[in-house]
């Protein structure tokens, strides 16, 4: 395949994602009807909805289970995580500066 006529991914966020597998779950629409709807193909579909439908994710040999939540949820910890960094720096300062001071 030349480089020039592959086709691109388009991205998709997650709250689309999760909205594309409400279609199947809630509404009952078939697979295949959902992603001609949306405009996306019909494995992508499966992807998102087997996600959907697993919130926890089982471990099993060397295949994991794609949870639509879990990059969100990454997100979130690599915020609270920098930010408790950040504190900690700043309390490391106060303590060599207090220690400084009753010398």
């Amino acid at each position: 395949m030349n480089h020039q006529t592959k086709q691109k991914r388009p991205k998709c966020t997650l709250e689309f994602k999760q909205d594309a597998a409400q279609l199947v779950i809630e509404k009952n629409d078939t697979y295949q009807q959902a992603a001609d709807s949306l405009g996306i193909s019909l494995s992508a579909m499966g992807r998102w909805v087997r996600a959907e439908r697993s919130p926890v994710t089982p471990v099993s040999k060397n295949k994991s289970v794609l949870n639509l939540s879990a990059p969100a949820e990454w997100l979130r910890l690599r915020q609270e995580n920098e930010q408790l960094q950040m504190e900690r720096d700043i309390l490391k300062k106060a303590a060599v500066f207090f220690a400084k001071e009753v010398e």
